[in-house]
């Protein structure tokens, strides 16, 4: 007997990286044992040279395959050099070892993903050489007037619970065709490696309905909001006190911090982040209680409860979570070690 093990990974593609997978079998022996390594060709992915195109897969996350079941797995993998350091591609080694730095102080996230089904050139919903109804009735909405795909959805849902991912909820969007799904509250490494998957499942689940779903920031120009991927987080010390939740948020805005963090939280940021729509200009750093045209929003609870979370806004949808959530963990971290406030 023999299972299949889809390993996924992510690729070497600029300014966006793309998810790339291919399927290994397995012998039954190897069921509950360490995921062997393996190797792909980095010349088709962006990440090699043809003279020297051997990369190494090294799993870092697997769970059950909820699309084939049985006891074949999904299988999460770094990419790395043939020498087994990591490739420049890799953005969870780095991480990883920031995770490592600040373990004591307990990070958390729940990262909030948009996206957009489009059907061939148009959003899911959009008619055929115009525009629908203007956007306001869309966002949580029900009946087929307003909602477009909720069958993927809730299929891309179901597929996600099966597979054992710490999702925590999926709603439609202000836009025709546009949803959500949250993952988290999770650690920096387990919700980072967890919405990877999230994605492939999302694109994997679409694939059936002839459907394609896009992390697009700006899917259609003009009076639409954006797509965004709103990253909540804390310390344990922010869950215990306010002044905490301050400290993070004034950390955030200090000296080149902002612009060090817009510019890693995915491309065509400044066609998202004009001011309107429910943001922040990219180039402007704010935050404020239930504010969502701040760039950080603290929770009307927050304030109430004098602890709890924060909101980053800014975030395209596109972001490599890898990303968001090391410059969160050293940006905040450090600067609530410096205030004595762990």
């Amino acid at each position: 007997m023999s299972f299949k093990a889809e390993y996924i990974w992510i690729d070497g593609t600029e300014p966006t990286a793309k998810l790339r997978s291919k399927t290994k079998i397995l012998a039954d022996d190897a069921k509950g044992a360490e995921l062997p390594g393996w190797g792909f060709d980095g010349s088709s992915t962006n990440q090699a040279k043809g003279h020297a195109s051997d990369r190494v897969l090294k799993p870092v996350f697997s769970c059950p395959d909820p699309i084939r079941g049985g006891d074949d797995v999904l299988v999460l993998c770094e990419v790395l050099n043939t020498d087994f350091t990591p490739h420049a591609s890799n953005t969870r080694a780095p991480l990883a070892e920031v995770a490592e730095k600040f373990a004591a102080q307990e990070p958390i996230f729940g990262i909030e993903q948009e996206y957009t089904f489009f059907d061939g050139s148009r959003p899911l919903g959009f008619p055929e050489g115009g525009f629908p109804a203007p956007q306001g009735g869309y966002y949580c909405g029900v009946g087929a007037d307003e909602i477009f795909g909720r069958e993927i959805v809730e299929a891309h849902l179901e597929n996600c619970l099966k597979a054992g991912l710490g999702l925590s909820g999926i709603n439609a969007e202000v836009m025709p065709g546009q949803w959500e799904f949250q993952v988290g509250p999770l650690s920096p490494l387990e919700v980072s490696d967890q919405l990877w998957v999230a994605r492939w499942l999302l694109y994997r689940t679409a694939e059936d309905f002839g459907v394609s779903a896009t992390l697009d920031p700006k899917p259609v120009k003009g009076d639409w909001n954006g797509a965004g991927a709103h990253t909540n987080f804390s310390t344990k010390a922010m869950r215990e006190g306010y002044d905490a939740i301050i400290t993070a948020c004034e950390s955030l805005g200090e000296g080149s911090k902002p612009l060090d963090h817009v510019k890693n939280y995915g491309a065509g940021i400044d066609d998202r982040l004009t001011g309107l729509h429910e943001t922040a200009p990219w180039n402007e750093y704010s935050y404020g209680v239930s504010d969502r045209g701040a760039s950080v929003r603290i929770p009307w609870q927050v304030e109430k409860d004098g602890k709890g979370y924060i909101e980053d806004r800014r975030p395209n949808a596109n972001v490599d979570p890898y990303v968001v959530t090391r410059l969160l963990v050293d940006t905040c971290c450090s600067a609530l070690e410096k205030a004595g406030q762990v």
